[in-house]
């Protein structure tokens, strides 16, 4: 038998039978159905939908983390171009952009990136369920990328679940979510294609360790989260590969975290003083790698210390806050006020304990922090990092600390050291730790001198520089 004839017979076969119900239902009315036999269909649909094999890891995905995700629309004034023969001094024009973000916190915390909020004159933010309102800018970090926002809200958002890069899989799927081209919440489906590349988009901007996915990223989703199929924050979709197809890039999760608490840490350190050192680690559970916190050093003459806080607890809860990352403990400090108490739950070698830190005047830290004398004195921030990213450009150094912020106008921004570079050596001394540091700086030559010799790694080579204040 042909394929055309097997296909005639089928469509004959088909009519007749469709022309039998016809004639049966000519022959025999069916009554309407009540509305209770309605409303019991009804809901039948809907387990079917929710439990049957359309409701796919994905879709569950995407239900678990669609509310946390907001549309965010802009406007900035750009300076007219050529072309007219008269312009007007001053004259610009309105440019409208949009990006995506994503909550971190039910007050109306958010994350994007920077290049989505750069110089606009009015940020407006639309929520999952359709409302609308204005946010403002509260912390930047125009080097990686991100920026902190806040709106106003009359409810508790949902947050963001925030998993982690480091075990992401060739292959594994992923999924984006966005305002593509003012598309609103747009979902597109995709694997991961590679993980560490480090991206180019012009002498200005470069990016180092990025997730590549052929997830459809588009204008619009800068800034908007790439999930996993258990609805955990993986990435912050960033950058597209002009005239590809299908090569799109995430700033990973991990580096998320680490550069938000900052942003956050150093937003309040105007105000209050904690002496926790907290440190954002990963281990094995039965999917996968799982998020922790360990409180890696506690300040003499903290309220950290006055709290029974000791060195290796790893933080369970603090305050109202669930605790998996850096960023949590952060927000159980926003919008906290000096002498105000917050609640703790940390587990110390396998033992729950409650305890209780009440927060010290900005002022206290000038007396009593040594990572807060560095930041004073040579307007670093410090933390530690695996030996092995320095010693595999020299057998020579056997570590370093990173360069997490550069305080403007200090002596360290004067000498040239940006954020990222490994701080490998200070005067004759290596720099594996904040003591190491702190004893450099409190030697009595250094103290009387006019420069402090400094060496850091960046990009896989040694510079050295010098330090004057």
């Amino acid at each position: 038998m042909s394929l055309r004839r097997s296909f005639r017979t089928t469509i004959a076969a088909l009519t007749l039978f469709l022309g039998t119900l016809a004639g049966a239902s000519a022959q025999q009315p069916m009554a309407p159905p009540s509305p209770a036999g309605v409303a019991a269909l009804t809901k039948d649909v809907g387990k079917l939908t929710r439990t049957g094999a359309r409701y796919t890891l994905v879709v569950a995905a995407i239900d678990r983390v669609k509310g946390a995700v907001v549309n965010i629309h802009s406007e900035r004034n750009v300076a007219s171009a050529g072309g007219e023969v008269y312009p007007l001094p001053g004259a610009s024009n309105r440019v409208n952009g949009m990006g995506t973000g994503i909550v971190i916190d039910p007050r109306g915390y958010l994350v994007t990136n920077h290049h989505v909020i750069d110089d606009v004159t009015v940020l407006r933010v639309k929520l999952a369920d359709g409302t609308q309102t204005n946010a403002i800018v509260v912390a930047r970090n125009p080097e990686i990328d991100l920026a902190v926002l806040k709106i106003e809200t009359s409810r508790p958002l949902s947050v963001m679940p925030i998993g982690t890069a480091s075990d992401l899989m060739l292959g594994e799927t992923v999924i984006a979510i966005g305002n593509a081209y003012g598309y609103e919440h747009s979902v597109s489906l995709g694997i991961v294609s590679a993980t560490k590349r480090d991206v180019s988009l012009n002498k200005e901007m470069s990016y180092k360790g990025l997730i590549q996915t052929d997830a459809a990223i588009n204008p619009g989703n800068s800034g908007g989260p790439l999930v996993n199929v258990h609805g955990e924050l993986v990435g912050v979709n960033v950058a597209i590969r002009a005239g590809a197809q299908c090569i799109g890039f995430a700033i990973p999760a991990d580096q998320m975290v680490r550069t938000v608490t900052d942003m956050l840490r150093h937003r309040r350190r105007a105000l209050n003083y904690d002496g926790l050192v907290c440190r954002d680690l990963l281990e094995q559970s039965t999917d996968g790698l799982a998020r922790k916190v360990v409180i890696d050093r506690v300040d003499a003459g903290s309220p950290a210390l006055a709290g029974g806080f000791k060195a290796g607890d790893v933080v369970l809860q603090a305050g109202s806050v669930k605790v998996a990352t850096g960023i949590d403990v952060e927000r159980a400090f926003l919008e906290r006020k000096a002498g105000e108490t917050i609640a703790f739950l940390v587990n110390r070698q396998g033992e729950e304990k409650r305890l209780e830190l009440v927060l010290a005047g900005a002022g206290a830290i000038q007396t009593v922090s040594t990572s807060d004398l560095v930041w004073q004195k040579l307007g670093l921030q410090l933390a530690p990092i695996a030996p092995e990213l320095v010693t595999r450009h020299s057998n020579d150094l056997r570590g370093g600390m990173e360069v997490t912020a550069v305080n403007s106008g200090s002596a360290a921004a004067k000498a040239g050291i940006r954020k990222g570079d490994i701080l490998v050596g200070l005067q004759q001394y290596e720099t594996l730790s904040l003591d190491n540091v702190n004893y450099v700086l409190n030697l009595p030559e250094v103290a009387g001198t006019s420069g402090l010799p400094f060496y850091i790694l960046r990009s896989g080579q040694v510079r050295q520089g010098k330090l004057s204040w």
